[in-house]
C-alpha cells in the first residue's frame, strides 16, 4: 500500500502551476522551482492534502499547522485540481440520508432563532469596521458588484450595482423603501439621495448600525432615512412598504426559515409592490454546503449559520409565499471579479490588516476571498437577483391589463439611462 508521502508525490506531479511540499522533518516533495509551496508543521496536513480535503488544508493554514507561499490565484488554481470530487454533488438518496435531512432540519430551526442569528451576524460583520474598510470600496458595499462596463473599477461597479437595483425596483420619490440587512448603508443612502425615497434599513450588526446612523447625521438625512438594530421577524406590519430590497442577507436566513422569511416579506410589501432578493445561491441542486471540507471551513471561520440553496429552491419558497417572480438575473461572473478585487486589495494591505484584526482573521479571509472567487469561476456558487411582486388582485390598473403590480413586464426600462 502506498504511503501518504507517495500519494502526495503522485498527486502533485501533474499540477500546474508546480507545487512543492516541505514536511515537518525538512524533506521536500515536488520540484525545486515551484509557484506554490506548502510548509507543513503537522503530518495530519499531509493526509488532508492526499485526500483532497481542501477545507481542512485551509483550516490547517489558519491554525498555523502549515504555511502557504504563492499568489492567491495560483493557490486556488491548485486547490481546484486537488479536490477529488465535484463539491456540489448532492448526497445519495437513501432512508438514512432522508433521516439525516430531517435531523438537520430540526437543528437548522434551532440555529436560526433571532438570538442565534444576531450572534452569527455579529461574529462576521463586527470583526472590525477598519478591517473591512481596508479592502472594500469607499461605500463599503459588501456584496456582488455589477460591471456594466468591463473597464469599471470596483467602486464604479458597486455604484452601478446600487443603481441597477434601484432601477429594477422602479423606485420613485416619496415611496417607502425597506432594506433588509442594510450593511454599511450603501443602498439605503443611494436610494434616499438619488431616488428620493423614504428609506428604512435594518441590520443585526452593531458596528453597521452605528456607522450608518453616523452617516445619516452627517448627510442631514434624519427624517428621511432610518436605520434600526432589528431582526426582520420583529418588523411592524402596520404600514407596508412600496418596495423592499434584501441584498446579501437571505444567505443567513437558513433553509428551514426561508418560508417564514418570504411570508414576512409578503406581509411587509404593499399589494402591487416589488421585492429585490439578491444573494448567493448554490451551484448544485441538492448539496447542503460545498464538499471537500470547504463548507465546514466557511461555517467555522467566516459565516456560522450560513446556508445556501439552489435558485430553484428559493424561487419555489418565494412562490409559496405568494410572491410572483417577474425577473431573475444571474451575476455569477460579476461576483468572481468582485471577490478577486477584494482579494487583491487585502493582499496589498496585509500587514495593516493584521495590525487591525489579527493574523488569524487575515489568514482566514485570505483563503475565504480567493476561494470564493474560484468557486464562482467554477460554477460551484452563483449569484442571483430575483425580482418579485406581490400581486394586487387588481386587473384594471393600466395598459398591461392583468399585470397586478408595478412591474411593466418588459426589460426596456432597465436598459434606459
Amino acid at each position: 500500500m502506498p504511503t501518504l508521502e507517495t500519494l502526495v508525490e503522485r498527486k502533485i506531479s501533474t499540477l500546474q502551476p508546480p507545487l512543492a511540499v516541505t514536511l515537518p522533518g525538512g524533506r521536500r516533495l515536488g520540484p525545486l522551482q515551484a509557484g506554490v509551496t506548502l510548509a507543513l508543521r503537522d503530518l495530519r496536513s499531509l493526509a488532508h492534502l492526499a485526500t483532497g480535503q481542501i477545507g481542512r488544508v485551509a483550516e490547517d493554514y489558519v491554525e498555523h499547522r502549515l504555511d502557504i507561499g504563492g499568489s492567491p490565484r495560483d493557490v486556488m488554481r491548485l486547490a481546484v485540481q486537488l479536490i477529488a470530487a465535484d463539491p456540489t454533488r448532492g448526497e445519495a438518496r437513501s432512508p438514512l440520508g432522508a433521516w439525516r435531512a430531517l435531523l438537520d432540519a430540526g437543528r437548522a430551526l434551532a440555529r436560526h432563532t433571532p438570538e442565534a442569528d444576531a450572534r452569527q451576524v455579529q461574529f462576521h460583520y463586527d470583526v472590525s469596521d477598519d478591517f473591512y474598510a481596508l479592502w472594500l470600496d469607499p461605500r463599503r458595499v459588501y456584496s456582488c458588484a455589477y460591471f456594466r462596463d468591463a473597464a469599471m473599477t470596483l467602486a464604479q461597479a458597486q455604484e452601478a450595482k446600487l443603481d441597477h437595483i434601484c432601477r429594477k425596483l422602479l423606485l420613485r420619490e416619496g415611496e417607502r423603501f425597506l432594506d433588509i440587512g442594510a450593511g454599511w448603508g450603501g443602498l439605503l443612502l443611494w436610494a434616499a439621495e438619488r431616488y428620493g425615497v423614504r428609506a428604512h434599513g435594518i441590520t443585526l450588526s452593531k458596528n453597521q448600525h452605528a456607522h450608518v446612523n453616523r452617516l445619516i447625521e452627517e448627510r442631514g438625512l434624519r427624517g428621511r432615512v432610518r436605520m434600526e438594530l432589528l431582526d426582520y421577524r420583529a418588523l411592524p406590519e402596520d404600514e407596508p412598504f412600496d418596495k423592499i430590497a434584501s441584498v446579501g442577507m437571505f444567505e443567513h436566513v437558513g433553509r428551514a426559515q426561508l418560508p417564514t422569511y418570504f411570508a414576512k416579506i409578503h406581509r411587509l410589501l404593499k399589494p402591487g409592490g416589488l421585492l429585490m432578493n439578491h444573494g448567493i445561491t448554490a451551484g448544485g441542486t441538492r448539496n447542503r454546503q460545498l464538499g471537500a471540507g470547504i463548507g465546514d471551513f466557511i461555517q467555522r471561520y467566516i459565516f456560522p449559520g450560513g446556508e445556501l440553496l439552489h435558485v430553484s429552491h428559493v424561487l419555489r419558497d418565494m412562490a409559496d409565499a405568494g410572491l410572483e417572480m417577474v425577473d431573475t438575473e444571474n451575476l455569477r461572473p460579476h461576483y468572481a471579479r468582485t471577490l478577486w478585487a477584494w482579494s487583491d486589495a487585502l493582499e496589498a494591505c496585509r500587514a495593516r490588516a493584521e495590525a487591525v484584526a489579527g493574523e488569524r482573521v487575515v489568514r482566514a479571509y485570505r483563503l475565504y476571498l480567493a476561494g470564493s472567487a474560484a468557486s464562482f469561476e467554477q460554477g460551484w456558487l452563483s449569484l442571483h437577483q430575483m425580482l418579485a411582486s406581490r400581486p394586487s388582485g387588481d386587473t384594471d390598473d393600466g395598459p398591461m391589463r392583468g399585470a397586478q403590480s408595478a412591474y411593466p413586464f418588459n426589460r426596456d426600462y432597465m436598459a434606459k439611462r
